[in-house]
């Protein structure tokens, strides 16, 4: 049987810190306030500044674990101590340490942008996950069981949705959204979000991680510098999973040839490669395909028309062999094959396509013609299975009551992309703290956000190679969410248990 643990602060427009959790048992939790917006009495918005909070216990590695995990909205104040929206987060707190002084905290990211941070958080590191089969497609009936590979035995979590996504909204329609939606405004605000809830929660002298996925990289990358030069908040580790190309610059030859050892992994997956490159092992056979897309691939396409036609119909008949498209098709498309044209291709004889953000998943589109898919079956599997769990989790588990809609992925546009010099900002912040470690974590079969220009990142931050012994990497045999799949649910949190307790220095001073 749950214990159920309660603070609640029903107030919305103006600033008061909440009562740290206090170990008794409440019989049944006041709801967060539903607060009505404007003239129309059918809108409704989150209360800026509310919180439930709950107590469970979970099985971690064969070690249970009590915790608190309090979810609730917290606001985002503007330069004159005005709120500008309200932030929706859960927290989980192990609840028998005594001394927080040394226990680390991770905050967590999804991206989109925006995506609610619901993957990550019943999917991958939280201590309670979505039913679903050992690959990680739906099943009914809806549900969740207890997660025995969360890092909760090891870290504190808090999952943060930005403005737009989840319960989190603006506190008032006639806030401009340039002030969050936008790489930089995105960072600049929830860093100020960040040092509200480290303050409250009383976790400065603790350890602190970022993790995000996919667009959540970008984010946690450009916040590792704007935590230190705008709020003096200095950090252990940044995890990215599956990341984004953090604003490195990749135009033309470069960024067309790295998406072809993804290819290769795919096909492999589908049987689409010749004998014996199908006959070795998917990590066994990838590091010829990645010698060839760097020391043959990116200078041939540099060539362009100057290429001999001999050279061509031999790079042509090589990047046939590596991803399973036919050597017509490759010439036809003058050696540049767009993902969106592979996914579309590979089972094209089958009468399938496969899945952007993990290419394991089959769709079926109305016509065998086309460019591109009609839609990405990863991503609809995903929804159905998420989406009730997530719902039936905050409401009625965790009991927060609002009338909002829960937005898995929510309107943000239109999203300012320009500077983002997030991988470099994330270099300068390790430069500045030697106790910054980054480690990235990344599926095979993700043709979103592969896996092999997640190396050319580290690759490109790093171009002097003095911050090799920081910097790591690791492979999974899933795409874009790799954790969805049982095998690689435990490997993955593992490693992240791994980094987080090697990234603690102890008593070694930050200096070079």
């Amino acid at each position: 049987m749950r214990k159920k643990l309660l603070i609640f602060i029903p107030l919305t427009f103006f600033f008061i810190y909440p009562i740290r959790a206090q170990k008794k048992t409440a019989t049944e939790p006041t709801p967060p306030k539903v607060v009505k917006q404007g003239e129309n009495a059918n809108t409704v918005r989150l209360a800026l500044d509310s919180s439930v909070t709950t107590s469970n216990a979970v099985t971690i590695k064969g070690q249970r674990v009590p915790y608190t995990v309090t979810a609730g909205s917290m606001p985002v104040w503007d330069e004159n101590g005005k709120p500008l929206a309200g932030v929706f987060y859960t927290y989980y707190e192990r609840s028998d340490v005594k001394d927080l002084s040394t226990r680390p905290l991770v905050i967590s990211f999804n991206g989109g942008p925006g995506s609610s941070s619901v993957w990550m958080e019943i999917g991958y590191t939280g201590p309670r996950m979505l039913k679903i089969d050992d690959e990680g497609y739906p099943i009914q009936p809806y549900g969740l069981r207890d997660n025995p590979h969360s890092i909760l035995d090891v870290a504190d979590i808090v999952y943060v949705d930005p403005v737009n996504t989840g319960f989190s909204r603006p506190a008032d329609k006639e806030i401009p959204t340039t002030a969050f939606f936008g790489v930089n405004a995105d960072i600049k605000y929830l860093a100020g979000w960040i040092n509200t809830f480290v303050s409250r929660y009383k976790r400065w002298p603790s350890p602190k991680f970022l993790i995000g996925e996919s667009y959540g990289t970008t984010r946690v990358s450009g916040l590792a510098l704007e935590l230190q030069n705008s709020q003096w908040m200095y950090l252990n580790g940044v995890i990215l999973v599956s990341p984004t190309g953090l604003g490195i610059d990749r135009k033309g030859p470069v960024d067309v040839a790295l998406s072809l050892p993804y290819f290769a992994a795919t096909a492999w997956f589908h049987k689409k490669l010749p004998a014996d490159l199908q006959s070795k092992d998917l990590t066994a056979m990838l590091p010829e395909v990645e010698a060839f897309t760097v020391n043959e691939l990116i200078p041939a396409l540099a060539k362009g028309g100057s290429l001999p036609e001999a050279d061509r119909t031999a790079i042509a008949a090589k990047m046939a062999r590596y991803s399973g498209l036919s050597q017509q098709f490759i010439l036809q498309n003058n050696l540049e094959i767009l993902p969106a044209a592979f996914w579309k291709e590979l089972l094209r004889d089958k009468g399938f396509t496969v899945g952007r953000l993990d290419s394991r998943y089959l769709g079926i589109d109305r016509k065998d013609a086309g460019t591109e898919p009609d839609y990405y079956a990863e991503l609809s599997h995903w929804l159905h299975a998420f989406t009730p769990a997530i719902n039936m989790y905050l409401r009625d588990e965790l009991r927060y009551k609002t009338d909002l809609k829960y937005y898995m992925l929510g309107p943000v546009s239109p999203w300012d992309r320009t500077n983002d010099h997030t991988g470099e900002n994330l270099r300068q912040a390790m430069a500045q703290n030697p106790f910054l470690h980054v480690f990235v974590q990344s599926g095979y079969y993700d043709g979103a956000c592969d896996y092999f220009n997640a190396k050319y990142n580290l690759w490109q931050m790093d171009a002097a190679g003095k911050l090799k012994g920081r910097l790591s990497w690791e492979g999974y045999r899933g795409g874009h969410m790799m954790y969805l799949r049982k095998e690689d649910l435990a490997t993955s949190n593992q490693h992240l248990r791994e980094f987080i307790l090697k990234a603690i220095p102890g008593d070694k001073p930050a200096k070079y």
